[in-house]
């Protein structure tokens, strides 16, 4: 292990994260100017220091190592990122009023940097709105991921750039014939565009749509999170605050378009490819057609549930409030406008499926990924049919690439390893805390740290907050959390002895 390398690197990511710390200092300095008497300024002015103060250190100490990054500093850099992230973008949390516990405040910074979106605050009308910006800051900074944005502004990195995106992102580097710093640049540009044409929409349905108030902070706040698919907003009662349809499909169409694969938009805007290449690369991409054929389906399963099923609500109701909670839950944004927990077992029972879905590799969502439950179905088949024709031959593939054995056994591995973590978690923590007494406190707990949802079921439902859980919980939710988001080999590499030795 290259250790000045490695904390060079992570100085600049400090520093990085530092900035972020500015933006929301400047906002509060214009909320004191305004007038308001706890605008955060203090907080955010210590934060920003001690987390420049400590990337500093950390660069400085790693000045004169080699500037070219292995596989083995690539992925430490990975998960000692996000842990360090998490920690020091806790600090906000800690120094303003009202103060939050080192756990709380670790556990808020950790579930907006993995866009998780649970959260522990009961009223979020108590602190300032430089921490509320600063909550959506971390969902957006986050949800791209930390570690591609350090790859676009930096080109140091060397060939250990791409082990370091590849290990962070779930992206696919091979399309497009781009080297690795432009695609990072590039993901950027795209992510930044869809995020401020999303805050625009919200400004015009503001300004446009009678008796719906949307101020410039409420569309940026929720523009942060829709396409980051975080699920933090500044209102209590989440995006059901503005009871606007305008504004629940707007929201709903940038959830969905930040849960589809950002190497799809770099083929659609790339100029190297003509206009029936991209076409056909498009009808070739299994994933996001059986992502929107998912999504339709369990639409109308849920629509017509709560219309003539359980008659909570008549057919164009049920179809509002099934479709926005549908795209919120399966691009693992977290927005809610209704407790979802009060639904019918069979349409509480399809979330649940959806919840653990996710949305598209190489997306700001959390869960499984659409692309691993089409090769592990296609993987069964296989089985299935060679179990009576045994000398078959199969070649699989995935949006029109054929896949080696390699990836068919990460897969399985992968499915098999977080099936064990969940079980294992969820044992746990039923006989270690007393507010998780049941099986969909339970599971709620798993599919919103370890998938990255935020709102569960039960004692984590849509309509609690989870600052009654014990410290032992939030703590095992917190790892649990970047575990799923690092979807995780990079954080149980931490743990490999070897990955250590110094060379």
């Amino acid at each position: 292990m290259n250790y000045p390398l490695l904390s060079k690197v992570l100085g600049t990511l400090l520093l990085v994260l530092s900035a972020a710390m500015l933006v929301c200092l400047g906002f509060a300095l214009v909320e004191r100017a305004q007038g308001v008497a706890h605008a955060g300024v203090g907080a955010f002015a210590w934060a920003a220091a001690i987390t420049l103060g400590a990337g500093l250190a950390m660069a400085l100490a790693g000045l004169g190592s080699s500037t070219e990054m292995l596989r083995k500093e690539a992925i430490a850099a990975v998960g000692l990122g996000w842990l360090l992230s998490a920690l020091f973008g806790a600090i906000p949390f800690m120094l303003c009023e009202p103060a939050l516990s080192p756990v709380h405040a670790v556990y808020e910074s950790m579930s907006g940097l993995t866009t998780t979106g649970g959260t522990v605050i009961a009223d979020l009308t108590q602190y300032p709105r430089a921490l509320l910006l600063w909550r959506n800051v971390s969902q957006w900074v986050g949800g791209l991921g930390i570690l591609v944005l350090f790859v676009a502004l930096l080109s140091y990195l060397g060939v250990g750039s791409r082990s370091l995106m590849r290990h962070e992102s779930s992206l696919k580097m091979s399309e497009g014939g781009l080297r690795i710093h432009e695609i990072a640049v590039r993901l950027w540009g795209v992510y930044i565009g869809l995020t401020v044409i999303c805050a625009a929409g919200l400004s015009a349905i503001g300004w446009l749509v009678p008796d719906v108030h949307v101020s410039a902070f409420d569309a940026v706040t929720h523009a942060l999170s829709a396409v980051a698919t975080g699920g933090f907003s500044p209102h209590n009662d989440s995006v059901g605050h503005f009871q606007s349809l305008a504004v629940e499909a707007w929201l709903a169409t940038f959830m969905l378009l930040g849960a589809f694969n950002f190497m799809l938009y770099l083929v659609i805007l790339s100029g190297r490819l003509d206009y029936k290449r991209k076409l056909n690369r498009l009808k070739a991409e299994d994933e996001l057609w059986f992502y929107l054929k998912l999504l339709a389906l369990a639409t109308l399963l849920i629509c017509i549930d709560l219309s003539w099923i359980s008659g909570q609500a008549g057919f164009g109701e049920a179809l509002r409030r099934s479709f926005f909670s549908i795209i919120s839950v399966s691009t693992t944004t977290g927005f809610t406008t209704e407790n979802y927990d009060a639904w019918s077992d069979g349409s509480r029972l399809l979330l649940f499926m959806l919840m653990l879905v996710g949305g598209s590799a190489g997306s700001t969502a959390g869960g499984i990924k659409v692309s691993r439950i089409l090769v592990f179905t296609r993987i069964a088949r296989h089985e299935i049919i060679r179990s009576f024709r045994p000398s078959r031959v199969f070649n699989l593939s995935l949006n029109g690439v054929k896949l080696d054995d390699a990836s068919r056994m990460q897969t399985v591995f992968y499915l098999a390893l977080i099936t064990a973590i969940a079980l294992v978690a969820a044992i746990a923590l039923t006989m270690t805390d007393p507010l998780i007494n049941d099986f969909d406190s339970a599971a709620g707990v798993i599919v919103s740290s370890l998938f990255n949802i935020g709102p569960g079921f039960g004692a984590v439902g849509p309509d609690h907050t989870l600052g009654g859980l014990a410290d032992s919980t939030l703590v095992a939710m917190s790892l649990l959390m970047v575990l799923g988001r690092l979807e995780l080999f990079a954080i149980l590499v931490l743990f490999v002895p070897s990955l250590w030795r110094r060379f």
